[in-house]
C-alpha cells in the first residue's frame, strides 16, 4: 500500500494505535467527534479501489484520480468534497516550474490526500497542526485548510522565480544579445510555463472564493443544494483561514497576469530588435551595392575610353596596302588624334554621367 501516513484526530489530538486504513476509518465512525486523516502517493488501482470501497469514495471522482491530469476544481458527491490542486515549485537549478497533481477528498469524518507526485511535501503540514490543536480539532475543514495553504504558499517562490527569469530576459533584450535565437526560444518556453502557472492558480482562486461564499451562506441559515455535512463544520475561525488563502491567490494570480504580460512585451521588443538589426544589414549590402555599381561603371567607363583608341590602332594594324590615308604625309598625326578625340569625347560624357 503507497501509505505515507495515516492518523485519525480527536480534540486536535493524534490517538495512539492506529496504523491502517480500516482501524483509522473504524475509529473515525465510532468515536465522535474524530475524524481520519490519510495520506496516499501514487496508489496502484488495486490500492486505490480499496480506499475507495473503505471510504464509500464516488466512482467519477475515483476515475478522475486513476486517470490523472486534472485541471483545479472542486466537486461534491453527496456528503463528501472532492478537490483538485495542482502544486508547483520552481526548480533553481535548471530554472523551471514542475507541476505536481494532488486529489483530496474531504469527508464529514475524514481527510484523503493522493499525490500524483512527490510535491508537495504533506507531512510538514501534517506537523503543523499537530502542533496547533486548537485549530486541528475544528475537523476534517481544518486539515484541507493547511493542505491548501501549503499548496498556495509554495506558489510565492515559483512566482519569485518567474520573476528573476524574467528580469534575466529584459537584461538581456538590452545588453547585445537581444536578437540572438536563443533569448526568442528562452521567452517562448517561460511564457509556457506562465500560462501552466496560470492554468494552476486562476481556477483555484476562483474555487476558494466558491468554499468561502458557500460557507457563509450556510452560516447565514440560507439553504444549500447539495448541503453535504463534510463542509458544514467549517465554522467562522476556517473562513477567515480561507479568506486569508484568497487574499494570497489574489496577489499570485495579479502576478502570473502580469508576467505573461511582461513576455509578450519582451516578445514584441525580440522582434522589433530583429526587425531593426535586418534593416541594418539589409542598408549595409545595399550601401555594398552601390558602391559595386559605382565601381562597376568607373571600369567600364575607362574600359570603353581604352577601347576607342584600340579600335583605331586595330584597324590600321592589318597591315594592307590598299588603305584610306595610308600613304598620306598626314595619316599619322589625323589617327593619333582621331584616337584623342574619340578617348576625350567618351571620358567627357562619362564625367557628366557622374560614372567618373
Amino acid at each position: 500500500m503507497a501509505i505515507v501516513d495515516v492518523g485519525v484526530y480527536r480534540e486536535g489530538r493524534r490517538l495512539d494505535g492506529v496504523e491502517s486504513i480500516p482501524e483509522a476509518h473504524a475509529h473515525a465512525s465510532l468515536l465522535p467527534g474524530a475524524f481520519a486523516w490519510v495520506g496516499l502517493l501514487r496508489p496502484t488501482p488495486e490500492e486505490l479501489a480499496l480506499v475507495a470501497e473503505t471510504f464509500g469514495l464516488h466512482a467519477l471522482a475515483v476515475e478522475d484520480v486513476a486517470t490523472g491530469k486534472q485541471r483545479p476544481k472542486a466537486e461534491f458527491y453527496g456528503d463528501v468534497l472532492f478537490l483538485v490542486l495542482r502544486p508547483a515549485r520552481y526548480l533553481d537549478a535548471v530554472e523551471e516550474v514542475e507541476f505536481g497533481e494532488l486529489h483530496m477528498f474531504v469527508g464529514e469524518n475524514f481527510v484523503l490526500t493522493i499525490r500524483l507526485a512527490e510535491n508537495p511535501s504533506l507531512g510538514e503540514v501534517r506537523r503543523r497542526m499537530e502542533d496547533e490543536p486548537e485549530l486541528l480539532s475544528l475537523g476534517p475543514g481544518a486539515a484541507a485548510y493547511a493542505i491548501l495553504d501549503r499548496v498556495v504558499d509554495d506558489y510565492e517562490p515559483v512566482v519569485q522565480g518567474l520573476q528573476k527569469d524574467i528580469d534575466e530576459i529584459e537584461d538581456e533584450l538590452f545588453n547585445g544579445s537581444g536578437t540572438s535565437v536563443a533569448l526568442a526560444r528562452r521567452i517562448y518556453e517561460l511564457s509556457g510555463e506562465v500560462i501552466a502557472f496560470q492554468r494552476a492558480t486562476a481556477p483555484l482562486l476562483g474555487l476558494v472564493r466558491d468554499l468561502r461564499a458557500r460557507e457563509e451562506r450556510r452560516s447565514a441559515g440560507i439553504p444549500l443544494s447539495p448541503a453535504p455535512a463534510s463542509v458544514a463544520a467549517w465554522d467562522v475561525e476556517l473562513r477567515r483561514h480561507l479568506r486569508d488563502v484568497e487574499d494570497h491567490l489574489i496577489r499570485i494570480v495579479e502576478f502570473a497576469d502580469g508576467f505573461r504580460y511582461m513576455l509578450r512585451d519582451a516578445l514584441s521588443v525580440h522582434l522589433g530588435l530583429v526587425g531593426r538589426e535586418q534593416n541594418e544589414q539589409m542598408a549595409l549590402m545595399t550601401e555594398a551595392s552601390v558602391r559595386q555599381s559605382d565601381q562597376a561603371k568607373k571600369i567600364s567607363s575607362w574600359a570603353a575610353i581604352i577601347f576607342a583608341p584600340s579600335l583605331v590602332t586595330g584597324i590600321y594594324g592589318m597591315n594592307f596596302d590598299l588603305m584610306p590615308e595610308l600613304h598620306w604625309a598626314f595619316g599619322y598625326p589625323a589617327a593619333i588624334g582621331l584616337m584623342l578625340a574619340f578617348a576625350g569625347s567618351l571620358y567627357v560624357i562619362f564625367k557628366k554621367k557622374d560614372w567618373l
